[in-house]
């Protein structure tokens, strides 16, 4: 599916046709992944990079164009049994156009438009920013749940709970890796801010998404440090929960059978 889209007095507009300077593949089909292989001698195993959630981002120089493949959240779905997954997303930049390849139907800019963009290059660094964006969102969301499932846990006597906490955990594991490829992918291309064509107002905005970028990866790296470390005492709190349960049991046990053994002495 494709999503065109034009640059108008610094906003990002919705368009149509590949005529459009910005064009967003979502999972494209047989006849635009042609178009992307042929026309616009994309290399096919780039292009797959962009839609496999396992491949590690990087930086690539291809003949007419900048390749770039990053890595972003995946939207939450609480049908998930394991609820924090990470997604690629691919970035061509041409001479005058950007081409945006991804294998989530998911909005690209999450709800908020793209303003004060002076081009294409510019319109890059803004979706690398709106993925850091991202992760911080899902990395407050953590925290919530976190906060909810501790709560829970504290009257729990079944492991649950303490099960979809050991999720999260290893959610935020993938999270740390994502994030701190994502730093060493935007380390890149500020060293080759000039084969790329990126102006000094850019590298600017480059040089404050590295720093985000590493705020973001210190958050995660807190939130993954306290949540593997408390998680024994979480453990410790389920057993203590169920052996006070089967102390009164044994006490209520203890009590109806009185009655009984004073009835079989007489």
């Amino acid at each position: 599916m494709l999503r065109s889209y034009h640059l108008r007095d610094g906003r990002v507009v919705t368009g149509e046709g590949t005529e459009c300077p910005i064009l967003h593949y979502v999972r494209p089909d047989e006849a635009e992944t042609r178009h992307l292989l042929d026309d616009l001698q994309i290399d096919e195993h780039t292009l797959s990079s962009a839609q496999d959630p396992d491949e590690l981002p990087r930086l690539e120089f291809e003949p007419g164009h900048t390749a770039i493949i990053l890595k972003r959240p995946r939207n939450y779905s609480d049908d998930e049994e394991f609820p924090l997954k990470v997604s690629s997303l691919g970035i061509f930049l041409f001479k005058d156009s950007v081409v945006l390849v991804t294998a989530e139907s998911d909005d690209l800019f999450d709800g908020r438009p793209f303003t004060r963009i002076r081009s294409v290059t510019h319109f890059a660094l803004r979706v690398i920013y709106q993925s850091i964006a991202h992760f911080l969102g899902h990395l407050r969301a953590i925290n919530m749940i976190s906060d909810d499932l501790e709560d829970k846990v504290k009257g729990a006597m079944e492991n649950r709970y303490l099960l979809k906490l050991f999720a999260l955990g290893k959610s935020l594991v993938y999270y740390l890796n994502a994030i701190y490829a994502n730093g060493t992918l935007i380390e890149k291309l500020k060293n080759n801010a000039g084969k790329i064509g990126f102006s000094s107002e850019e590298l600017e905005i480059l040089d404050d998404i590295l720093i985000d970028n590493n705020q973001c990866y210190k958050q995660a790296e807190i939130y993954s440090n306290v949540l593997s470390g408390l998680m024994d005492a979480r453990a410790s709190i389920v057993n203590n929960n169920l052996n006070v349960l089967m102390k009164t049991l044994n006490i209520i046990t203890i009590g109806i059978m009185m009655p009984n053994l004073v009835f079989g002495i007489f």
